[in-house]
């Protein structure tokens, strides 16, 4: 049994469904990898695993809970960390706002997880005291991870963590992702640049039209002459 799973999820906007008996785990300390083509669901399929959408029919677990009537902030609270891949930070705030605003469920001292993702984002530790908004795309990338660390998830969900950066960030953001999992926790990414995904993945999805169409661990998916002529370009 993984320790987050959505199971045969069927589900979608209005009256149609997107997703089709989908279904999606990762397991702690692991990084589950979301690939496919436009509009094949997987940004869907992680919104649904976040509560975001609602489900005609499947359910979500973790760990030994069922979650699937949880709201998303009821999913925070359980250990659920969302990564948006769009209006992520609040430009306006500092980067240590920022990140405080990430401990809004806190109850304890959090000074020690901000310092940890210090350690992770030396970067940020540099750019502590300046507004997010005026960070680079790869920096305000870190921001939002590390918002999201703050509330001391033990599942990091990221969707198109490295949409509009660089090569060279994208190298970068990927090595802080194996950084995170390596402490144990879960991580769950929707991704376009699936090949370079696919390298650091324990285990990857390929779906189509809402369909699981292959699942195995990220190497053999590379290997796979299938996946490689028809989503990874050869």
């Amino acid at each position: 049994m993984s320790f987050l799973i959505g199971e045969n999820m069927t589900g979608g906007y209005g009256g149609a469904d997107i997703l089709h008996s989908c279904s999606i785990a990762v397991e702690k300390g692991e990084i589950a990898v979301i690939v496919g083509p436009n509009g094949a669901g997987k940004s869907t399929a992680m919104k649904a695993m976040f509560g975001m959408l609602g489900l005609r029919e499947g359910q979500v677990r973790l760990g030994d809970k069922d979650i699937t009537k949880l709201s998303p902030q009821d999913r925070v609270v359980a250990g659920m960390g969302f990564v948006p891949q769009t209006s992520n930070v609040f430009v306006t705030m500092s980067v240590q706002e920022n990140l405080e605003m990430g401990a809004y469920i806190r109850k304890d001292d959090f000074a020690d997880t901000m310092a940890q993702v210090f350690d992770l984002f030396p970067i940020l530790k540099e750019k502590r005291k300046q507004p997010a908004g005026e960070l680079s795309g790869g920096q305000r990338q870190q921001v939002a991870v590390g918002r999201a660390l703050m509330t001391q998830p033990s599942v990091l969900m990221l969707d198109e963590p490295t949409a509009g950066v660089s090569p060279i960030v994208m190298d970068e953001l990927f090595d802080r992702i194996l950084d995170v999992a390596a402490t144990g926790i879960a991580v769950m990414m929707v991704e376009q640049n699936a090949r370079q995904a696919l390298a650091i993945a324990d285990r990857g999805y390929v779906l189509v039209q809402g369909r699981n169409r292959f699942t195995d661990t990220g190497e053999a998916l590379l290997a796979n002459p299938e996946v490689r002529a028809s989503f990874l370009g050869g």
